[in-house]
């Protein structure tokens, strides 16, 4: 039965074009293709880049961070009180009207006094601007590497001048040593982000990112397997560019060199809407739809590919929207503000003053200003008192 699974799942007329056999890819002494089981290296990879990352953050990183005057202390603590610590726990971490009025009652405090509670409560348990400089230079070190790595490697390719090279002679393009190299360390790279996600600072934007993360996986494992590797290194360094100037953004936010974050995040946002609204449909999906269909042909797994490459693209016009709003309020307003998928919950009141317990006569008319989360882009401030 599993030897049925597997013949079904790697059934040649989906994965390769008309009258091409695996056999016909198939390693021999004069010629090298992309093998499945290549990509069985990504997995131990990813743990070793997860283990590189660890290093890298406790002993570069860090001390980087202490040099820039980086605090290792987190928020304020909200002070010890059993019965809302229970609240919190066990039953909710954001309370509604009718609970909070109960728990005024039973504690003697005003509403206003209790949403602050658990507003700092909450706010213990988010990571310090330490940890997340750490994490932005982390990023912002491979994703400079490895895209440094992508430029240094296409400039000598054909594609990267000529787009129907891709499509000539598929699929028996032979694969390089350096071919494979950037390949495997970028779908290791997205594996460790993977499981990573469920360990790092947690966003707002978690469905939306974790479903980046596997469309990345599946694009790269699907090019490698039918040999569309060279549009594959395209879309990659493509993606690689903006995303080392969104990290050198968040990594001056977190130093406060206020001018240097407004700086990087317009030169961010600018190269960012440019390559996935321009250069990405008008070349990457030009030659995967239309110059791949003229030299090659549809087959299943082309539909494939380039429905995952239209989900790529769906996410490119929903970031850029957002990006395109940020940048205007922020130009508007004269800076960018903290990175809103991390910040700390603000609100119009003194965080530093303690629980009242005096309750006052109309405490339905105080709230809190949350934050906006929006896939680690830098936010303007929404409150007055976010510094």
């Amino acid at each position: 039965m599993a030897s049925g699974v597997l013949l079904w799942f790697w059934n040649e007329r989906f994965w390769l074009p008309h009258n091409v056999t695996w056999a016909d890819l198939k390693n021999t002494e004069e010629a090298t293709f992309p093998q499945a089981e290549d990509l069985y290296l990504a997995i131990p990879l990813a743990v070793c880049i997860f283990m590189i990352r660890l290093f890298f953050e406790r002993f570069i990183a860090k001390p980087c961070a202490l040099a820039l005057k980086i605090q290792a202390s987190g928020p304020q603590k909200a002070q010890h009180n059993a019965i809302l610590e229970k609240v919190f726990t066990a039953i909710t971490k954001h309370p509604d009207e009718k609970r909070l009025e109960g728990l005024s009652k039973q504690l003697d405090w005003d509403v206003r006094s209790i949403q602050r509670w658990f507003r700092q409560r909450r706010n213990q348990e988010k990571p310090s601007t330490l940890t997340r400089f750490c994490e932005s230079m982390w990023k912002f070190t491979f994703n400079l590497y490895i895209f440094t790595y992508g430029i240094r490697y296409l400039k000598k390719t054909l594609w990267l001048w000529n787009t129907r090279q891709c499509w000539y002679n598929y699929p028996y393009q032979q694969l390089t040593a350096d071919l494979h190299y950037y390949y495997i360390v970028e779908l290791s790279f997205y594996w460790s982000l993977m499981f990573s996600q469920f360990t790092d600072i947690k966003r707002k934007d978690f469905g939306i990112m974790f479903l980046h993360h596997l469309a990345t996986i599946f694009l790269i494992t699907f090019s490698y397997v039918n040999n569309m590797v060279r549009v594959g290194t395209l879309v990659m360094c493509l993606h690689d560019m903006a995303d080392v100037l969104l990290e050198a953004a968040k990594m001056a936010n977190y130093s406060k060199c206020q001018k240097l974050c407004d700086l990087l995040f317009v030169v961010f946002a600018l190269v960012f809407v440019i390559a996935r609204l321009g250069v990405f449909p008008l070349w990457i999906l030009n030659t995967t739809l239309f110059e791949s269909w003229e030299i090659v042909g549809p087959y299943p797994s082309w539909w494939v590919f380039n429905l995952l490459l239209l989900v790529l693209q769906s996410l490119h016009l929903f970031w850029s929207y957002l990006i395109i709003k940020i940048t205007c309020k922020a130009i508007s307003k004269g800076k960018v503000s903290k990175d809103d998928r991390s910040d700390i919950e603000s609100s119009s009141e003194d965080e530093d003053s303690p629980p009242r317990v005096q309750k006052p006569h109309n405490s339905s008319t105080n709230g809190v200003n949350g934050t906006n989360g929006i896939n680690g882009y830098l936010t303007a401030g929404t409150s007055s008192d976010e510094h």
